[in-house]
């Protein structure tokens, strides 16, 4: 089995709705995001030959990935009064919604989703919200 891995960041905001803790308040982090693809073979022939996929393009799309939730304010849908919104928004907040807590843990499995779209064979991705603490998603 071949892996390639490849590292992606970001800067974002977020808080989590009814935690009883520190993390109830709106936070920000340096959000670390790794990939790894796996393979059986490698190519055969053409430009890639011997590669699993051209490093490049596999870096390119995470930080595609990254680069769309950089200085966002991720937010769970539902979890904000529609005022409250309509004033972030008046004020040019960049705002991300998603269906889901914005935990590491379910950022790691958004990531490996989004990649998995893209159509690598994505073994896992990891998240770190921290440098010592990271989440990973391995598949479904």
């Amino acid at each position: 089995m071949y892996l390639l891995k490849t590292e992606a960041d970001f800067d974002s905001a977020h808080f989590l709705a009814g935690y009883d803790g520190k993390c109830h308040n709106i936070h920000g982090h340096r959000w670390k995001v790794v990939v790894t693809i796996c393979a059986e073979a490698l190519e055969g022939q053409g430009q890639t030959r011997g590669m699993l996929v051209d490093f490049s393009t596999l870096k390119d799309s995470l930080r595609e990935e990254a680069g769309s939730l950089d200085h966002t304010f991720i937010i769970e849908k539902g979890s904000l009064r529609c005022e409250t919104l309509r004033a972030l928004k008046e004020e040019g907040f960049s705002l991300f919604q998603v269906p889901f807590r914005p935990t590491a843990e379910n950022l790691a499995r958004y990531f490996y989703q989004r990649m998995k779209a893209r159509g690598y064979a994505v073994k896992q991705a990891e998240v770190y919200e921290t440098p010592v603490n990271c989440a990973v998603y391995s598949g479904e």
